[in-house]
């Protein structure tokens, strides 16, 4: 399984559309995944203290979109300081289709902030 980190909102109007497409796809042109274990690492990198997060559990077998495995980017082109370099992650090149999407799993916030990903 890849995940993916979304709000509510965005989900929602992916129900509404009949596909989901996050914006990285129009700026960068492909959506960010993960793996279980790189989840909380992601969102704590990028979603700070946000509430209303969830997380798209998708079956690779079932996008209709090309998925490849490369090292990550951060979007200012910086270097990603909690993220190791070496490190592959899944990127989605095109739109998801819901019938890849088995679940939607909310990401738990920590008092502090922080997340914990629990699928």
């Amino acid at each position: 399984m890849i995940y993916h980190i979304t709000s509510v909102n965005h989900w929602q109007k992916a129900l509404d559309l009949g596909f989901y497409q996050a914006d990285s796809l129009q700026t960068e042109g492909f959506i960010h995944g993960s793996t279980q274990a790189q989840v909380s690492k992601v969102a704590n990198a990028f979603y700070w203290g946000q509430k209303q997060l969830i997380v798209l559990e998708v079956a690779p077998e079932k996008l209709h979109s090309c998925l490849q495995w490369e090292s990550p980017l951060h979007p200012d082109g910086g270097i990603l300081t909690d993220l190791e370099a070496s490190e592959k992650f899944p990127h989605i090149y095109g739109t998801i289709n819901l019938e890849a999407v088995l679940r939607v799993i909310p990401l738990e916030l920590e008092p502090d902030g922080s997340f914990i990903f629990h699928p």
